[in-house]
């Protein structure tokens, strides 16, 4: 393809709302074009990456056995109010009426609608397996959409969905979809990890996340060095101490702390180390009525160690708190506690609450905690002898950096990632709801059982970018960039020993299957190959009429530090050898 063919818009300067450096770097090099918050139009050489990145995983889900299909944006609420979702899923879903004031949902996700095709289609046991994907616009109303296209309200996704008649099979198919993930992302040529992860909204029982590793990214990775173990932070599990609680060594007293309201603070003060003090965290459960109003309030109070942070994904799979908590109000603290924020303790509370503690903490010994008064915390707490054992002792917290690894085969530690791909086993949770059944060998109706599988088109391209850039732009991914090769002929216009030599070396990269753009824009060297070099594109050659006269070519990485001087008559064989597998 020639320049002139395509569009191309690069910018020397990206605009002041771009946040990320994928954002700036897609903004400048003319792949995207802002239309709204977090709605975007794809321009030629960002489009030109969508499609390939589709293709590799058209290829790939296909290999696996998957069939393609396509399911609509705009879905009618009845499904969704089928599984519950409908009012369940909150704000980010985008609900809207059509004339006749019949409820319709911008999909975020196609669980109903597939469902509502495999009930009606998959009817015997000697129908499945089955797989179906679709690579399909999505909508999810993010409150504060940023970083371009990794937190957009509109973007594209594969989606994919398998239905099996048993648990067996169904993890049989999730590792069919988990290999084929890993296939997908190595042959985009990033480094990633797939983690262990939380279900989440969506439900089930196993899942894992496909993170690229960037240190932009939002999501925590906790991973051992020494062993395969990964999984994301919400899920990494706190050990318990090997050593047993150690005997009270100091009497508990009420020390003075006058306007130290944190850990950090009081331990300042009190001349301790940070993992010497207890943190507390207050939430509250609500019981309704049929009706719907509140019939009993139950307080808990979280205790986790001054250095560490609650996790609230584990937090919320605690008996009492899996239907849902909240954190409690500042009257609810004040009646149980008799006292404001910053204070709280387990000691002696007004009001009975329940109380989790850490595993860290169930194993503390004369530790610091609030004392229920304001300016004042306990020294030298003690479990059993100045307040009774925990109600409850779970992993409630977020694992640190030097943590033993949950498979005892070294310690933990901690990158960022983003998110651009996870698999879920969902087993009969929407079966179940929407009657989606076969028959079994002796004719009797059994639930389907599914697991679904994403990946973020859209959003892997930013994932991408973040990872692979410099100063000069973005350093596309062979696979994934929007050209393979650029030539760039200096005095295409005005040589005609240029025009020749590069049309000829175009045609032949071509014919060879290379993605090969040829520059006939007639701009300066220096503009030319800023523009390349920011857009991103691997391989760069230069023509020119003294090269030509010498029977040369210069050849360029984007990461090499310098070009490289060829003969012309090694140039195609040099290319091909650097870009075919």
């Amino acid at each position: 393809m020639k320049a002139s063919a395509t569009f191309i818009s690069t910018l020397k300067e990206a605009p002041a709302d771009a946040e990320v450096t994928s954002h700036r770097l897609m903004m400048r090099a003319g792949f995207i074009k802002r239309l709204s918050a977090g709605i975007y139009s794809y321009m030629p050489l960002g489009l030109r990456v969508i499609r390939k990145v589709e293709a590799i995983i058209r290829e790939e889900m296909n290999r696996a056995g998957a069939v393609e299909l396509l399911m609509p944006v705009v879905q009618p609420a009845e499904l969704w109010q089928e599984t519950g979702r409908f009012q369940a899923y909150g704000p980010e879903l985008m609900r809207v009426k059509d004339r006749h004031d019949r409820d319709f949902v911008i999909q975020p996700t196609s669980e109903e609608v597939i469902t509502d095709i495999a009930r009606q289609e998959l009817r015997s046991y000697k129908q499945l397996p089955r797989n179906f994907y679709h690579i399909q616009t999505k909508f999810r109303d993010e409150r504060r959409p940023r970083f371009g296209v990794m937190r957009g309200r509109e973007f594209t996704m594969k989606d994919a969905y398998s239905f099996d008649r048993d648990k067996a099979s169904a993890l049989k198919s999730y590792d069919g979809m988990f290999a084929a993930y890993k296939r997908i992302f190595d042959r985009f040529g990033l480094q990633y990890r797939a983690v262990a992860a939380d279900t989440g909204a969506i439900g089930g029982d196993a899942s894992h996340e496909f993170q690229v590793i960037a240190d932009t990214g939002e999501d925590a990775i906790v991973y051992c060095p020494t062993s395969d173990y990964a999984a994301n932070i919400e899920l990494a599990e706190g050990l318990a101490p090997v050593a047993p609680r150690a005997a009270p060594a100091q009497a508990m007293v009420k020390t003075p702390t006058p306007g130290k309201a944190t850990c950090e603070d009081v331990a300042a003060l009190l001349g301790l180390a940070l993992d010497r003090t207890v943190k507390s965290l207050v939430l509250a459960t609500d019981e309704k009525n049929e009706a719907g109003d509140i019939v009993r309030t139950t307080v808990w109070l979280l205790l986790v160690r001054g250095d560490h942070s609650l996790n609230e994904i584990k937090a919320g799979k605690l008996p009492g708190l899996k239907g849902g908590f909240r954190f409690a109000t500042v009257a609810e603290i004040d009646e149980h506690f008799g006292c404001k924020p910053g204070y709280l303790g387990p000691v002696a509370t007004v009001k009975p609450v329940k109380v989790v503690a850490d595993r860290m903490v169930a194993a503390m010994a004369d530790f610091v905690c609030g004392a229920n008064a304001a300016d004042f915390h306990y020294t030298g707490v003690n479990w059993g002898r100045d307040l009774p054992e925990p109600d409850f002792v779970a992993d409630i917290r977020n694992v640190v950096a030097g943590d033993p690894s949950p498979d005892g085969q070294g310690v933990l530690a901690i990158q960022r990632g983003i998110e651009v791909g996870h698999v879920f086993y969902l087993g009969t949770k929407y079966s179940k709801a929407m009657n989606a059944n076969y028959l079994d060998e002796n004719g009797k109706p059994q639930a389907m059982e599914m697991g679904c599988y994403g990946i973020g088109v859209t959003r892997l391209l930013g994932a991408a970018i973040e990872q692979n850039h410099d100063e000069r732009g973005i350093v596309w991914p062979a696979s994934m960039a929007p050209f393979t090769v650029v030539i760039c002929p200096i005095g295409y216009e005005r040589s005609a020993e240029v025009q020749a030599a590069a049309d000829k070396l175009h045609d032949e990269l071509a014919a060879l299957g290379l993605d090969v753009v040829l520059d006939d824009r007639g701009e300066r060297p220096g503009a030319m190959f800023a523009d390349w070099e920011l857009i991103g594109v691997p391989l760069r050659v230069v023509l020119s009429d003294r090269g030509l006269k010498a029977g040369t070519a210069e050849i360029q990485g984007r990461r090499d530090a310098a070009a490289a001087v060829l003969p012309l008559a090694e140039v195609v064989a040099t290319v091909k050898a650097r870009l075919v597998p």
